[in-house]
């Protein structure tokens, strides 16, 4: 099996030079890492989408189709709970807040990711600036309301940004 270089990155072997594997290895990290946040934001906009399409006593009504079987066998399961709780909460405002938070979080991910792929100079800066923005509001909920999934998902984004970085100074370094 070949694997093709990413889009704007078949130079990537000429630039690698020395004996190190290291620029190799953050190299791929960050195309993993951003391909992921391209994933993440295309969910985003799918979860959005999905908001926009069903009203809060639908979403109250499948969540608790969804998570009837599993409260049935474990009346203390953390995830089933969080979402009757999250669903039951949900409410006209509260849904628009969250379409627009999702739409938004996504679109821009998404085309941040696209640029990133293209190794459009410009979006590297934007992009961890961005997801910088991102990450202090993640934080932010993270403090008003613990939950595991923020805590790994903001360090996540906050290791895409060191590699976003590092990637940034790899191709601004004159050869």
């Amino acid at each position: 099996m070949t694997l093709r270089p990413a889009l704007g990155c078949q130079k990537m072997s000429a630039r690698l030079t020395g004996p190190s594997r290291l620029p190799i290895i953050t190299h791929a990290a960050f195309e993993v890492g951003v391909v992921l946040k391209g994933i993440d934001g295309l969910l985003e906009i799918a979860g959005a989408a999905l908001l926009w399409a069903v009203s809060p006593g639908q979403i109250r009504s499948l969540v608790a189709a969804l998570t009837q079987h599993e409260l049935s066998e474990d009346p203390h399961d953390v995830v089933a709970r969080l979402l009757v709780r999250a669903a039951a909460h949900l409410s006209i405002s509260g849904k628009l807040f969250a379409f627009l938070y999702l739409l938004a979080h996504g679109v821009v991910k998404v085309g941040l990711v696209v640029a990133l792929l293209r190794t459009k100079l410009w979006a590297y800066p934007l992009a961890i600036a961005v997801f910088g923005a991102f990450g202090v509001y993640q934080t932010y909920r993270y403090l008003r309301s613990p939950s595991v999934e923020m805590l790994v998902l903001t360090i996540l984004d906050v290791f895409v940004m060191v590699l976003t970085w590092i990637e940034y100074r790899r191709l601004m370094t004159p050869r």
